[in-house]
């Protein structure tokens, strides 16, 4: 959620850079002054960016947290138009203000524990969602991504009451994290599975959708279109990705049975969530989905490319060209950059994979409020 504040200064710094950047010679020299208060001037606000993004482009890529180099990517000043030009501006101001939130929250070691989301992918809510939201929804997200839910441990904090063990396992402290990812009653009883494959389902839905499509099959897969000097960008959609190199594809998804794996590419034991292979190219994607909490999703990644690490290794010297994509959904909403490029490998690209995205996030936080609406009590699967 974006302050009014941030909106307010973006505002003027879109009117500042409009009116300084015209085409029209009359109105570039007209030197309309933009009016604002006497702590913060949009014009020096536009220089102080400008200077910023200069000074990115002679340092360079650098990693972002802990994450490695490429995991994060972002346009450049120098070989941005006039328009990319005014969107960056208008990002760094954002940045600027976010800087300034981040030092407060900085302080706060609950509140501020989404700052260490390093493999969480940024989320906004706009106001049409806000307002179509039920108001026990809103206020599970917002207290949620805060860590200031009523949970024992919390209470307990605060004063409330005096024994903050989870009422389940009786054994830890009922933490947020504990409830919503880490209890092993709840595991037990089969809540994480429900949730894990309410989310699976959406993927699987869409994969399906995509992999069906009748479209121009091409032999490589194209990602990066290099432009030679002297030439233009050509301005076409992205690159099929995975699924536009064959027409014969197969899938299968571990949702409410025991997936075996298809005997065609290996004999083994491991269950990926999603297979999807075409006998005719040699070809297999395996996809392995987590909902953790969403600090730990760096960490679920590097656990389940382990994991898989054996089996690509021996579909590949079966003659089979294979991918092992882990992908991380948060288990309060919040998608993992590992997601966002596991879609674009595939062929999910555009307002497709936004959309998925979107829906996924929402299977995600729903099904945690349950969880955590439900959490004292048996479900039917534990009886």
């Amino acid at each position: 959620m974006k302050a009014l504040t941030e909106e307010y200064k973006v505002t003027k710094t879109r009117q500042v850079m409009t009116l300084r950047d015209s085409k029209d010679a009359k109105v570039r020299g007209a030197k309309v002054k933009i009016r604002t208060g006497r702590k913060w001037k949009a014009e020096e606000a536009v220089k102080e960016a400008e200077t910023r993004l200069k000074h990115s482009v002679i340092v360079g890529v650098t990693a972002v947290g802990r994450q490695g180099f490429g995991m994060t990517t972002k346009p450049r000043w120098d070989t941005a138009n006039e328009k990319g030009r005014r969107e960056l501006v208008q990002q760094e101001i954002r940045q600027m203000e976010e800087e300034s939130r981040n030092v407060k929250a900085v302080g706060m070691k609950q509140q501020g524990s989404w700052l260490n989301w390093q493999g969480a992918r940024s989320r906004a809510l706009t106001w049409s969602e806000i307002w179509s939201m039920e108001g026990y929804r809103l206020s599970f997200l917002l207290r949620s991504v805060y860590d200031v839910l009523p949970s024992p441990s919390n209470l307990y904090t605060w004063g409330l009451i005096e024994d903050p063990t989870c009422t389940l396992c009786k054994d830890k402290p009922a933490s947020l994290q504990h409830v919503l990812s880490a209890c092993p009653v709840a595991l037990k009883d089969g809540r994480y599975t429900w949730r894990h494959d309410s989310v699976l389902k959406t993927i699987a839905a869409k994969l399906d959708t995509t992999r069906r499509k009748k479209r121009k099959m091409q032999k490589n897969i194209t990602f990066v279109n290099f432009v030679r000097a002297g030439e233009k960008k050509d301005n076409q959609a992205e690159g099929l990705g995975i699924l536009g190199t064959a027409s014969d594809w197969q899938m299968t998804a571990d949702i409410h049975q025991r997936m075996s794996f298809p005997a065609e590419i290996a004999a083994t034991s491991l269950r990926p969530d999603i297979v999807i292979w075409s006998q005719g190219t040699r070809q297999a994607v395996l996809l392995e989905l987590t909902v953790p909490w969403e600090d730990r999703i760096e960490e679920a990644y590097e656990r389940k490319m382990a994991k898989y690490q054996q089996l690509v290794e021996d579909c590949k010297q079966r003659g089979w060209r294979t991918w092992c994509m882990a992908i991380e959904v948060g288990c309060r909403g919040f998608a993992g950059q590992s997601m966002w490029r596991a879609l674009r490998t595939l062929g999910v690209v555009g307002a497709e994979r936004k959309k998925l995205i979107t829906e996924v996030c929402r299977e995600a936080e729903v099904a945690s409020q349950w969880i955590w609406r439900k959490r004292d009590e048996v479900w039917k699967s534990a009886k």
